[in-house]
């Protein structure tokens, strides 16, 4: 017998593939009809998807109608400052627990990555993966989740960092740090060294979001 729910879960996993692509992007409307004719899926798996997606505030009101939320300034400082905290405290378990694999997958990443510098987009979705490998070589399920949360949410960022001129080379840079620092049992830099990737990210984003208000009529 199948599962009743597969049909719930593929909608929503569809969706928010679709908003982590950029197939919609912040503001955007999402109608029910034109959701169901794109994915192939009945509107009543994509409603209750939609309504799973407005509670986890990753879409809004606007009037009736639902769009891809936004962030502003202080969402997108608290976000960071979370994501700070929890894949800072990842590395430093990851540091304890991860396994010989778990790292030689870790360095594998590193070297496959050198040859995406200069494509911001193919390197935003190696950048992902990565993460969620420390992610899981932390052996700590609770900590996985809530990390899952914390990424879907930056799924509401119109643009990647690694757009900025010096920021792909910079980032693997840091993933190199990180990954030494894990695989030396290191938490204590381990955690430093993925705060610091993550304050640097911020950093730059913040120069691109200023650079746009500069750059506005």
């Amino acid at each position: 017998m199948s599962d009743p729910k597969t049909p719930q879960r593929d909608a929503y996993v569809l969706i928010l593939e679709a908003i982590d692509t950029g197939i919609y992007r912040p503001g955007d409307r999402l109608v029910e009809s034109e959701l169901a004719d794109r994915f192939g899926v009945s509107r009543t798996p994509i409603r209750e998807a939609l309504q799973r997606l407005e509670t986890q505030s990753l879409l809004s009101r606007d009037g009736r109608s639902l769009i891809v939320a936004s962030l502003d300034h202080n969402q997108l400082a608290e976000l960071y400052v979370v994501r700070g905290e929890l894949e800072g405290l990842a590395a430093r378990l990851a540091a304890r627990h991860a396994t010989p694999e778990e790292v030689r997958v870790l360095r594998d990443m590193l070297e496959a990555d050198q040859a995406l510098i200069g494509d911001p987009k193919a390197l935003s979705r190696a950048n992902r993966r990565f993460h969620k490998q420390i992610h899981l070589a932390s052996h700590n399920r609770f900590l996985v989740q809530q990390l899952d949360l914390v990424h879907r949410s930056m799924a509401l960022l119109a643009t990647t960092s690694l757009a900025a001129a010096g920021r792909s080379e910079g980032t693997l840079e840091e993933h190199a740090a990180i990954v030494r620092a894990i695989e030396a049992g290191d938490g204590d830099a381990a955690d430093l060294a993925l705060r610091d990737h993550i304050s640097n990210a911020f950093i730059t984003r913040l120069r691109l979001d200023a650079a746009k208000v500069q750059a506005a009529p």
